[in-house]
């Protein structure tokens, strides 16, 4: 009985390792994060209740305190208020103390009352997931031991440490500081890879960011997300039903006016917006008068480069200075770029302005930009008339 019922070979014992930890990405970020954070998609009552029992058992996490967390880190992003930030606490504090943030934060009862809203309120749920939430990896440890014998040990350490480690230390601690970024969101969120193995998906955390109620976290044909491939095997037996995937853009040939279809496509998909406008104006203009410069000075250039298109409120204060003088000494049509990108942000942030307010200002955005004489500007202006909103298929 040393290797248990199942008397598994190493390499078979490894292999049902990688199996057993990976069911517990899949039910993290189908269930507990597209599903219940986020509501991108319903799932069957029978999938539901098999994430939750195999979250009991294999991290003891619940589901109301582990979504209430989540939602708590997506509206207080990046601040002080932020239960697990890397930008606020340091990146070796999220990577390695990941799991003992989350559960200081499960502790705070305000917390879980103002963002645990709808999660599971049943009886499986009052009586034993949450009452009992330590005593499913006991069980756990007691199942592998009866599966895999003595290696039974190793199997179950893993499985304890998997989760901890990739969910709330890469993708918290990580993808909030290293790696790329397709969207200019308002927070530090990157992707790290694009290829979702053994993370499910959930590594793609920039595209998250800027898309979090969409079921599918690519973006770009060669991004692969696992997460959404088994989403749409189970939608293919009935067993999952996507609300809502991230929007794309579609552009209109020949449309020569900005009115409220264009208005409302813009607001829905404005990060997607001020992405193309860091990359259609600001980095070729950038890139234009960079040539003017002397050699000495192109470092300096290249240094401020990621300040000029990043968004303001993730500039700490010695980045804002070392743009504000940069764009001191370089008066002209990057500046002027600059000053149309912060007059397009403040256009969004007008949240008490009416329908009619927003697409007069808009309107006006685009006619002084044309105004410019600036080539790079009024081939934006073209872009946003035509602009629309197609949603991509599920």
């Amino acid at each position: 009985m040393f290797y248990g019922l199942l008397d598994l070979p190493w390499w078979g014992t490894i292999i049902a390792t990688l199996i057993l930890t990976h069911i517990t990405i899949a039910s993290i970020t189908i269930f507990l994060h597209r599903h219940q954070a986020h509501r991108a998609l319903t799932l069957h009552p029978i999938i539901s209740h098999f994430f939750r029992a195999w979250l009991w058992l294999t991290t003891g996490m619940e589901t109301k305190a582990w979504t209430a967390i989540h939602r708590k880190h997506h509206g207080e992003c990046e601040t002080p208020n932020d239960p697990h930030s890397p930008q606020i606490l340091g990146l070796p504090k999220v990577l390695w103390e990941g799991s003992e943030l989350y559960k200081r934060e499960a502790c705070n009862e305000e917390t879980l009352k103002r963002y645990g809203q709808g999660t599971p309120d049943d009886w499986l749920e009052n009586n034993i997931y949450t009452p009992h939430s330590g005593k499913g990896v006991k069980v756990m440890l007691a199942i592998n031991l009866i599966l895999f014998g003595v290696p039974g040990l190793t199997v179950w350490a893993v499985q304890m440490s998997w989760s901890p480690f990739f969910a709330a230390g890469i993708i918290n601690g990580v993808a909030h500081f290293w790696g790329y970024r397709n969207f200019e969101c308002p927070d530090a969120a990157t992707n790290l890879v694009p290829w979702g193995i053994l993370i499910g998906g959930e590594e793609l955390h920039n595209n998250h960011h800027t898309y979090p109620t969409s079921a599918k976290l690519s973006v770009k044909w060669w991004e692969f997300d696992l997460g959404w491939f088994y989403i749409r095997a189970l939608a293919l037996f009935g067993l999952a039903k996507v609300k809502r995937v991230a929007p794309k853009a579609k552009i209109v040939l020949g449309k020569e006016q900005i009115d409220v279809e264009t208005l409302h496509a813009i607001i829905a998909n404005r990060i997607q917006v001020m992405t193309e406008y860091s990359k259609g104006v600001i980095l070729p203009l950038f890139h234009q008068e960079k040539k003017k410069v002397l050699p000495h000075e192109r470092g300096l250039w290249r240094r401020v480069k990621s300040i000029l298109i990043r968004d303001a409120a993730l500039l700490d204060e010695v980045g804002k200075q070392k743009l504000e003088q940069f764009l001191e000494k370089n008066e002209g049509v990057l500046q002027a770029a600059y000053q149309y990108r912060q007059q397009l942000y403040a256009i969004w942030n007008k949240t008490a302005a009416s329908q009619k307010e927003l697409l007069e200002a808009l309107q006006e955005w685009c006619r002084e930009a044309e105004a410019t004489g600036i080539r790079a500007l009024q081939d934006f202006v073209c872009y946003l008339k035509g602009y629309t909103i197609q949603r991509s298929s599920a």
